[in-house]
């Protein structure tokens, strides 16, 4: 009964994105040093660094559609996020062990060494930045009433900015030197086997979360079906055959879903481009405050480190313009971890001023905040100053990390209101694969099934049609969760795409994050030396926060600006 209690499951849930903060946090920011050492030109390491971001792109809004229409006894959210762990695990173990492992196989291990270093941090970046789409749309299933949702999305900004505290922290600790040195090595081993002893016991937190209920018109509940009569046994005589014709079944089933595999990318990418303006206008706005955000956290302690300090970051070590710079670097990490601190306070409160304000106020108050701590950055030269600003702008990234996906699930839960050009659609489409699924496969249209969260309703029916009563059927020949688990993935070779679902909708905003890593990294080195002023790194930032705000005034916060804005 304790893990069932609401608040125990909203810390178990984000107990692993704490985990996943703390190992990227830790292991990003650890990791161009030994690219460094290995010998990876300066200008090579960026590009490491941006694969993670690029493949998260591409992937992200196929694991978001393939997660709304899974279906199995572990639920739709949490195969996808054990999946993208055992990534993460995998890269912690990767990294320290890189030049073990590339020993192992040639005499000269220093090429495949850089190569296992590059797997390993593109798994680890990858794999834990996708693996916050599941969870948020895990958060969104469980918590589905707004204020709630606000409150879960608050304590998931929370464990972020707590979890970014600790990981900046941990690889300023001394490990070579500490008590745990005998036991698991130098600096790098001893630091990432504690980061993986983390996020397993993170990870095995998750097996106590009461998975989300499946809505009637996401998935077919496959899993309910074992509450129904028993079948009554075949004659033995017969097993033998019908052992032999479910084997064949099952072969032209595999056969027919490999098949129907080669166009799940077209199918998603259909639904991909057919995206709900209120979703469309959210991205944007999303987008340009996550570039100016980025670009300020990417690029801050070279701006410190060389616009205030004068540091030179190629001097030799030991030398005044060196020591300068690395004194800079120090003091841009200090802001960067104040702003943590900060975040953390406002995430403890976001509910608060929400509820006295509205999300509106809150939201638009946000983004107008940082281009003004950006222009002050740009024209202060005073060290104190700036590391304020910095530290201040953890009310930007506090408001980024819980409004926007409290919004998005508010979209879900009205969709009569915000997501009514879209459901009719749906309904339109549900409605045909009703009347195949009855002609091909002999069903009932008013044939009743029980669900998970304890109502009844029909096979293809709305989730709003679930309250009403049973009606006395026929007897039903479905095929097996698995088989329905892969027609509703993979769908059928003439049936219509499968309904779009809040993990899509929430992938959607999470590559809105990725694209902002992956711009600022192409195009500020080349402003930067054009400019001759590492100040453009903030008045970049300052110029993408301006645009955030037009943005910012589009979006859709309540039922008034659906027709304000004609949407």
């Amino acid at each position: 009964m304790l893990f069932h209690n609401r608040k125990t499951q909203l810390l178990l849930v984000n107990s692993l994105t704490f985990g996943l903060e703390v190992c990227l946090a830790a292991g990003i920011t650890y990791v161009p040093p030994l690219l460094l050492e290995v010998g990876v030109e300066e200008k090579f390491m960026t590009m490491v660094l941006g694969i993670g971001p690029v493949l998260g792109l591409v992937f992200v809004p196929l694991i978001g559609s393939a997660s709304d229409h899974w279906h199995s006894s572990y639920g739709r959210r949490r195969p996808f996020i054990w999946m993208l762990c055992l990534g993460v695990l995998l890269s912690l173990f990767v990294i320290p062990h890189a030049s073990s492992l590339a020993s192992l196989f040639t005499l000269n291990p220093r090429p495949l060494e850089i190569a296992f270093l590059i797997l390993g941090i593109g798994l680890l970046d990858f794999c834990g930045q996708v693996c916050f789409t599941p969870l948020e749309a895990l958060l969104s299933d469980l918590f589905q009433e707004p204020d709630n949702c606000r409150q879960a999305f608050s304590m998931y900004a929370f464990m972020i900015s707590l979890g970014g505290c600790i990981g900046y922290l941990l690889p300023a600790i001394d490990w070579g030197g500490s008590f745990l040195a005998p036991y698991l090595g130098g600096q790098e081993t001893c630091l990432f086997s504690l980061l993986a002893v983390i996020f397993l016991g993170c990870v095995l937190a998750t097996l106590f979360v009461t998975e989300e209920a499946a809505t009637q018109a996401d998935v077919l509940d496959g899993p309910a079906l074992k509450d129904a009569p028993p079948k009554p046994s075949p004659p033995a005589c017969c097993s033998c055959q019908l052992s032999r014709s479910s084997c064949l079944l099952h072969a032209r089933h595999a056969l027919q879903a490999l098949r129907n595999l080669c166009t799940l990318v077209p199918r998603l990418h259909g639904l991909y481009c057919r995206i709900p303006k209120v979703i469309r206008r959210l991205f944007v706005a999303e987008l340009c405050s996550w570039m100016a955000l980025m670009t300020f956290m990417l690029f801050y302690t070279d701006f410190v480190g060389e616009g205030l300090y004068h540091g030179v970051p190629r001097a030799k070590p030991g030398t005044d313009a060196r020591r300068h710079y690395d004194e800079g670097v120090r003091m841009g990490s200090l802001g960067l971890f104040l702003q943590c601190v900060t975040s953390i306070f406002f995430s403890t409160i976001m509910d608060r001023l929400v509820k006295q304000f509205g999300t509106r106020t809150v939201y638009l108050a946000s983004v107008v905040f940082f281009p003004a701590a950006a222009f002050v950055m740009c024209l202060s030269h005073s060290v104190i100053v700036v590391t304020v600003s910095a530290a201040l702008t953890g009310f930007t990234f506090s408001a980024l990390q819980i409004l926007p996906y409290t919004l998005a699930s508010l979209y879900h839960h009205e969709k009569q209101v915000f997501l009514h050009k879209y459901k009719s659609k749906e309904e339109e489409n549900t409605a045909r694969m009703d009347k195949k699924s009855a002609f091909s496969k002999g069903l009932l249209s008013s044939q009743k099934l029980p669900y998970q969260n304890g109502h009844t309703g029909s096979l293809f029916s709305s989730s709003s049609s679930s309250s009403s009563p049973p009606a006395a059927g026929s007897a039903l020949c479905v095929s097996s969760s698995c088989d329905v688990s892969l027609m509703m993935m993979v769908g059928e070779p003439d049936s219509v795409a499968p309904g779009r679902g809040i993990c899509l909708d929430l992938a959607i905003l999470d590559s809105a994050f990725l694209l902002s890593q992956v711009v600022p990294s192409l195009f500020m080195g080349s402003i930067v030396q054009f400019t001759q002023s590492v100040t453009a790194y903030m008045v970049s930032a300052a110029g993408f926060g301006l645009v955030a705000i037009y943005f910012a005034t589009k979006v859709v916060f309540d039922k008034s600006d659906m027709a304000k804005y004609s949407v």
